[in-house]
C-alpha cells in the first residue's frame, strides 16, 4: 500500500470528497428528498428522453409531483408505462403523481418516469441537464440529471453500476 507524505494528505482527502460529491447528487425541499436524478443518452434527432429518481417523503403529509420544466425540452411530462400483453403503452399521468407519507416514490424504467418531450438537443453520456420539479405541498426544486448509458436500468452512482 503506498503511503502518502502529510503535506499531500489534506489535498488527497479534499479531492476524495469532492468526486464522492459529485457521484451521489440528492436535493432537498420540504420534507422531500430527491435522489440520483438521471436519464439515458439520446440518438442523433431523437425528440423524446426519460427521467428517473427516487422521491422520499420523511413528512406526515402525502405530497405530490405535479409537473416540471426543463431548459432541454419543449415539455416535461409525468407519465406512467403499463404492459398489455406484449403491447407496452405509456400514458400521461393527470392531477401528478403521490409520495406518500413517510415513504417513497421511484421513478424507474417500466414504471413511472418523467418525459422530456421535443427535445432541444441531445442527451449525451456524461453531461446533466436540469429539471424544475413542482411539487403540491414542497413547492419548487431544480435538479440535475446524469445522463447515462443507453443500456442503463438504474443510477449509476456510488459505485452502483445500474445494470
Amino acid at each position: 500500500m503506498m503511503r502518502l507524505p502529510p503535506k499531500a494528505l489534506v489535498p488527497a482527502l479534499a479531492l476524495s470528497a469532492m468526486a464522492s460529491a459529485a457521484l451521489a447528487h440528492g436535493y432537498r425541499t420540504g420534507n422531500l428528498t430527491i435522489q440520483h436524478p438521471w436519464s439515458r443518452e439520446t440518438a442523433p434527432g431523437q425528440a423524446v428522453g426519460g427521467g428517473f429518481m427516487t422521491i422520499t417523503n420523511k413528512g406526515a403529509s402525502e405530497d405530490r409531483l405535479v409537473s416540471g420544466t426543463s431548459p432541454v425540452a419543449a415539455e416535461v411530462q409525468l407519465h406512467t408505462m403499463t404492459m398489455d400483453g406484449v403491447v407496452m403503452r405509456m400514458r400521461q399521468v393527470e392531477g401528478g403523481i403521490a409520495v406518500p407519507a413517510r415513504g417513497a416514490l421511484e421513478l424507474k424504467p417500466g414504471s413511472y418516469h418523467i418525459m422530456l418531450m421535443g427535445l432541444k438537443r441531445q442527451l449525451r453520456q456524461g453531461d446533466r441537464f436540469p429539471v424544475t420539479l413542482r411539487f403540491q405541498r414542497a413547492g419548487n426544486v431544480t435538479v440535475q440529471f446524469a445522463v447515462q448509458p443507453v443500456t442503463s436500468t438504474g443510477p449509476m452512482e456510488s459505485g452502483h453500476a445500474g445494470h
